[in-house]
C-alpha cells in the first residue's frame, strides 16, 4: 500500500511471505520462461511444494491516496452512527475502497464504498442511466450502512452459527470477517468457510481465509482483510506524525 507502483514484491501465497523487492520494470522485461524459472526457484530455495503459488504485487500508493481520503473519514463515520452501525466499518471501507478517489471498478462498483448497482438499489439508492446516487458520498455512505447492518452482519452471524462458532460483535476478527462479507458477498464466503471447516472463531479463522480459496473467493477476497489491518496502522502512524504539540506538559511549580 505504501510501495510505489514501479516496485514489487515476490512473496509466497500461502503465507504472504516476502521474499524479494524488485523493480517492476525488471520483473516485466523477462520472458514468461523466465519468470517460471524464477518462481520455481523460489519454491526450490524454500522447500515449497511444486503447487504452491509465488505471487508478484506491485506496489499501489498511487491508488491508496490516505491523505486525501483522511478528511471524508469523520463524515463516513457520523453517517454510520447515524443508521447505528459500528463506525469502524465506514473508516476501514473508506481506506482501501476507493480511497480518495472517485472510481468505477471494472464489474460497476461506484462510489466511495464502492457499491454495486444492484447492491446500491437495494439498498434505497437511485442508480439509473441518467442518475447515480453512489457518486454522492451521504448517499453512498447510508447505502453502505445499510448494507452492513441487514446484510452483511445478519449473514456473518449465519455462517458462523451454522459451524457453532461463538462470536462478540465488538471482537476484530468479527469485524474483519463481515467486510469480507461486505466485499465477496455472503455467498463466496460460506463457501470458504465451509471448505475450512473451522471448530472455533478468532484471528484463527481470518487467517485460514487469507490462505483458502473457494467458489470466487479468491487472491483479491483473501487481501481484503489484510488490507484492512494494514490501512488502519498506516492511519495510525499519520494521526501521531501529524500532530501537534499544543501545550508544554511539564509540571511548574507556583509560587
Amino acid at each position: 500500500m505504501k510501495l510505489s507502483p514501479d516496485s514489487c514484491l515476490v512473496n509466497v501465497a500461502s503465507n504472504r511471505q516476502i521474499v524479494a523487492r524488485m523493480s517492476n520494470k525488471d520483473w516485466k522485461k523477462q520472458s514468461e520462461a523466465q519468470k517460471k524459472l524464477y518462481k520455481d526457484s523460489v519454491k526450490m530455495a524454500l522447500k515449497l511444494d511444486s503447487n504452491d503459488f509465488i505471487y508478484v504485487t506491485t506496489g499501489k500508493n498511487d491508488f491508496y491516496k490516505f491523505n486525501e481520503v483522511y478528511p471524508s473519514l469523520s463524515r463516513g463515520i457520523l453517517a454510520f452512527e447515524n443508521q447505528g452501525v459500528d463506525p469502524w466499518y465506514a473508516q476501514a471501507i473508506l481506506l482501501i475502497e476507493s480511497p480518495g478517489q472517485l472510481k468505477k471498478s471494472s464489474v460497476g462498483a461506484y462510489g466511495a464504498f464502492q457499491l454495486m448497482p444492484s447492491v446500491a438499489r437495494a439498498q434505497g439508492l437511485v442508480v439509473t442511466k441518467n442518475v447515480d446516487e453512489r457518486k454522492d458520498f451521504d448517499k453512498s455512505a447510508y447505502g453502505a450502512a445499510r448494507l452492513i447492518n441487514r446484510v452483511c452482519i445478519p449473514e456473518a452471524k449465519k455462517i458462523l452459527n451454522a459451524h457453532n462458532i461463538a462470536y462478540n460483535e465488538s471482537d476484530l476478527w468479527f469485524r474483519l470477517f463481515v467486510l469480507h462479507v461486505y466485499h465477496a458477498g455472503a455467498m463466496n464466503v460460506r463457501a470458504v468457510v465451509n471448505k475450512i471447516n473451522p471448530t472455533e472463531g478468532g484471528q484463527q479463522l481470518i487467517t485460514a481465509m487469507w490462505q483458502t480459496k473457494a467458489a470466487s473467493f479468491g487472491n483479491s477476497s483473501q487481501n481484503y482483510t489484510q488490507l484492512a489491518l494494514a490501512s488502519q496502522f498506516i492511519l495510525h502512524d499519520m494521526t501521531n506524525s501529524e500532530c501537534v504539540r499544543l501545550f508544554d506538559c511539564q509540571e511548574t511549580e507556583e509560587n
